[in-house]
């Protein structure tokens, strides 16, 4: 099967690079295609604008799903946008990791998200959800917490993780299509002793040698 890993954080020797790590070797192991989005090593611009496209729609004011649906007919995406929208259209399965900031992505990654995911390309004309474009491919969030699991519950300080990713997970991924499994989520990886990473990392990996056999959740009855 084909993977895509979509990752972001500032630091390669973080948790969530090690975690990153560890599911393109485990899944390369494993049989399957892998291609990944190392953002930050590819120092990814987030910042929508003009330079999405190569073709102009409105040259006096500029709306962006209006140049996404342009692009989409003229074949007119940027050269990098081009290249991430290949990537989601060639994957079976795509995994994002990242460490959740302020109950959502990281500026980097929703940027990516903000120019990937592109009206006439990705979404729009009645393809929406459960007719949407990426119908038939799943999509895994593993995303690290600052804070211990008990913080994350429903009656938690945070309150209930799925929750708070339900803009994400209803919101991007269901709406584009994708079937959605159950985050890996792993909570305070800074305060874990070594030994307690390696376990981290190794149930991750034993996690993602079956992946593809899981049912997926239902967002609708967060």
């Amino acid at each position: 099967m084909n993977v895509l890993v979509v990752y972001w954080h500032p630091e390669p020797k973080s948790f969530n690079g090690a975690m990153f790590n560890k599911a393109v070797e485990v899944l390369e192991a494993e049989g399957h295609q892998v291609k990944t989005s190392n953002l930050h090593q590819m120092k990814f611009d987030p910042v929508s604008g003009r330079h999405n496209f190569t073709t102009t729609s409105d040259a006096d004011f500029f709306k962006q799903q209006l140049e996404e649906m342009h692009a989409t007919e003229q074949n007119g995406f940027a050269p990098e946008i081009e290249a991430e929208i290949q990537k989601l259209e060639w994957c079976d399965l795509v995994i994002f990791q990242f460490p959740l900031w302020w109950f959502g992505m990281p500026a980097m990654l929703k940027g990516w998200v903000d120019r990937v995911f592109a009206m006439g390309r990705t979404y729009g004309g009645g393809r929406f959800y459960q007719d949407g474009v990426y119908k038939g491919k799943k999509a895994m969030l593993s995303v690290t917490m600052g804070g211990p699991e008990e913080a994350y519950v429903k009656d938690g300080w945070n309150g209930d993780l799925n929750g708070i990713l339900r803009p994400i997970h209803r919101g991007i991924l269901e709406f584009n299509g994708f079937s959605v499994l159950a985050p890996q989520a792993t909570y305070g990886p800074a305060r874990k002793t070594e030994e307690e990473l390696i376990d981290e990392l190794e149930a991750y990996a034993e996690r993602l040698r079956g992946i593809f056999s899981e049912s997926i959740v239902t967002i609708g009855q967060y």
